[in-house]
């Protein structure tokens, strides 16, 4: 037995010499540059790594800088001054060149941008990301007097809060250390993390439809972003599924931002090559910084008993959409080539269609040139408020269609113009046009949304509620299955959720599946509900999570979907229906019984539900065991749902007119007030057009030709 062991031992450690030996080859002629705080332990973990991987190792600060002035860091801060202390070191760096080497930074190096420019020419920037509170006491041990900003008055804390966003600016990879992390531990993240930055080939998408044969077809993320549904009408998903966080780097995020928690999880999913660290940075920054009213972005609150809600309606538009459609713009408008114009298409069920045409409407001039939206809508099978909404969304680069059908006409539509390549060759060649959608298909649409249900873990952890392994249910009202399927990704990545319960309306196809494992569209008709942006039968999002369940079997899922496209139905086989028992619960509500719970919460607690919320409030009630708590997802405001609202309340004078409706809510005083920018949006709505159009995809690809005509007509 341990001849055996020694065996293993010796092999493993011929296969890590062989592994750095890769490294060093790939990195080749390029530095490994270690940038973080004062503390950060930057000096020795770039001597280990450079006994590694057989290299020159430089400290800036021994190497460089003592070399150059002939006198000890300390005494030239202390002769000149923080200011021009910053001017002689970059002139320091500006002046010095490497090759294959790794090189161990100043806490002060990134304060000054041209040597910085200089330095990152020739290597890749590590950014090793150390707890604050294990950098203040590391520091406090080493009684350190040579920190840039130490004697201004300034505590520690302040002095690197404020150098976080230099070292944010600058990094190509980022290390985050978990605290007690030793040395060895910390160089050998730096080894997989370069690893990674080298490798981008590692990290493709494929086809939920791809089969073995077909591995030539994996994508980038930044091809996936464009194209947004897969050729052969599957969704695309990571080829070897998404990274997990260990839970000591997920503690890391507990006192963290919204903003700092999706950096961290967005930079593990996608590969720096496609979108780097520092352009991903600037766009959360965009996202989130000021387009929502609360500055927790997505909170958590207490509810009752052992619920909270998770409020995802602060955006702009009022519903969780906006937590991903502010960001993926910006992400898309990177990812485009630079000669290319798009069509966004998007088939809306209530909220999708106002939020991308808002997000979309915040892009610069320029990417608004090339960047249009088209968005379909059921005509009839949305709220007033959320209609008009939509109509009052359009801009200089969208437009808005209500389809005489249902969601499921709108979706179906818009895979049709997706896969039907006379028609997208037609766009081409006439206009110069490539189609994409902003609907969760398009996996830059559901990947941030992983960012709020986590986040909403971590702040129960960090109000107290439970400790971070303790597990968690989520209730979320379900229609196309992107938002559940958004907090299985998060538990994939290492968030301990427990059970997923998929909460429905009298729409209930998603609860009979979930308990027989047979879909079936046979004989089903869509029925019009109080919750109209889960008034769907055919849930797009659900070919994903059995792919997964499926263990990334295209083969299995392409013969499932292409028997419900001709057939009507399939039916899971055994071995993956017992796995989706073990994950979710799922179970309906009734219209009475959607308005009895909005009257109920709101007598026992002031809160008030919106028709969704309210949804997954009686099915979480109904089958959650109260063994943990549970993250209910609150979706929307309810003033998207206002005739409902007053109706559940006993306001008899319901106006027809959405406007009037709002303020009617907003004149009962002891109610939460209306959401402040959809009132603002329904008052500035009546200077835009309604359009309509006839439940026919021949009718439909006119409607798009003709608004790529007009849009044609007045570039030129």
């Amino acid at each position: 037995m341990s001849r055996f062991l020694f065996s293993r031992s010796s092999t493993h450690f011929k296969l890590r010499k062989l592994w750095l030996s890769s490294l060093s080859s790939l990195v080749g002629e390029k530095n490994l540059i270690l940038m973080g705080p004062p503390g950060s332990g930057k000096t020795s973990v770039g001597r280990v790594l450079g006994h590694k991987l057989g290299c020159p190792v430089i400290d800036v600060d021994d190497d460089v800088l003592e070399k150059t002035w002939n006198m000890s860091v300390s005494s030239k801060l202390q002769d000149v001054g923080d200011e021009q202390f910053l001017e002689e070191e970059g002139k320091a760096l500006l002046q010095f060149s490497a090759s294959g080497s790794v090189i161990s930074l100043t806490g002060s190096n990134p304060l000054h941008p041209s040597s910085m420019e200089h330095t990152k020419k020739n290597g890749i920037v590590v950014y090793l990301d150390v707890h604050l509170q294990d950098i203040i006491e590391r520091l406090e041990r080493m009684k350190v007097d040579r920190i840039v900003g130490q004697r201004s008055g300034l505590s520690m804390g302040d002095i690197l809060m404020k150098r976080k966003h230099f070292y944010k600016k600058w990094h190509d990879v980022r290390v985050l250390c978990q605290t007690g992390d030793c040395v060895e531990v910390v160089a050998d993240k730096v080894i997989d993390a370069v690893k990674r930055y080298l490798r981008a080939d590692s990290e493709t998408l494929v086809s939920t439809r791809s089969q073995e044969q077909n591995k030539k077809q994996s994508k980038f993320f930044s091809d996936v972003v464009i194209e947004g549904l897969a050729n052969d009408g599957g969704l695309y998903v990571p080829e070897n599924g998404l990274p997990k966080l260990a839970a000591g780097e997920w503690r890391r995020l507990v006192k963290s931002s919204y903003v700092e928690r999706a950096q961290i999880i967005l930079e593990r999913c996608i590969h720096p090559t496609d979108v780097p660290p520092t352009v991903l940075g600037d766009i959360l920054e965009k996202a989130y910084s000021n387009n929502f009213s609360c500055n927790k972005i997505a909170p958590i609150r207490h509810l009752s008993g052992n619920q909270f809600l998770l409020e995802l309606f602060h955006g702009p538009t009022a519903s969780f959409k906006d937590l991903a459609l502010q960001f993926m713009p910006h992400i898309f408008a990177y990812c485009i080539p630079k000669v290319c114009n798009y069509l966004v298409l998007v088939a809306t069920s209530g909220d999708t269609g106002s939020a991308v045409l808002d997000g979309f409407s915040r892009l610069n001039d320029l990417d608004k040139r090339r960047t249009a939206v088209f968005c379909l809508y059921p005509e009839n099978g949305i709220s007033q408020v959320q209609k008009s909404q939509i109509i009052a969304c359009q801009g200089e680069n969208g437009l808005a269609v209500g389809v005489e059908s249902d969601f499921d006409f709108c979706q179906k539509a818009v895979k049709e113009m997706f896969t039907n390549p006379e028609f997208t060759g037609f766009l081409t060649a006439e206009y110069g046009t490539s189609l994409s959608t902003a609907n969760s298909i398009n996996w830059a649409r559901l990947l941030p949304q992983i960012v709020y249900h986590a986040s909403a873990y971590l702040d129960l952890v960090d109000q107290g509620v439970i400790t971070f392994g303790s597990p968690v249910d989520v209730c979320i009202p379900t229609g196309n299955f992107g938002n559940i399927m958004a907090a299985l990704y998060a538990r994939q990545m290492g968030i301990p959720f427990r059970k997923f319960i998929c909460a429905s309306n009298q729409n209930r196809i998603l609860t009979d599946f979930i308990k027989s494992g047979l879909y079936d569209l046979r004989g089903r008709k869509l029925l019009q509900s109080f919750s109209p942006a889960i008034d769907i039968l055919k849930s797009s999002n659900l070919e994903r999570y059995l792919h997964l369940l499926a263990n990334q079997d295209g083969g299995l899922v392409k013969k499932l979907y292409s028997q419900l496209d001709s057939q009507g139905y399939f039916q899971l086989p055994e071995n993956i229906f017992q796995l989706l028992k073990q994950d979710l619960i799922g179970d309906w509500c009734s219209e009475s019984d959607c308005v009895s719970a909005i009257r109920a919460v709101h007598g026992a607690t002031g809160y008030i539900l919106d028709t969704h919320t309210a949804v997954a409030k009686v099915v979480a009630d109904r089958v959650q065991d109260r063994t943990c708590p549970v993250i209910i997802s609150c979706t929307a405001h309810y003033s998207k749902f206002a005739p409902v609202i007053l109706q559940a309340l006993n306001i008899e004078e319901i106006k027809q007119n959405p406007l009037t409706q709002l303020h009617l809510l907003n004149s009962f005083h002891p109610l939460p007030p209306a959401h402040k920018s959809l009132i603002g949006m329904l008052k500035g709505g009546d200077s835009h057009k309604s359009h309509t159009c006839q439940a026919d995809s021949s009718h439909v690809m006119n409607c798009v030709e003709n608004y790529l005509q007009s849009l044609f007509l007045k570039v030129h």
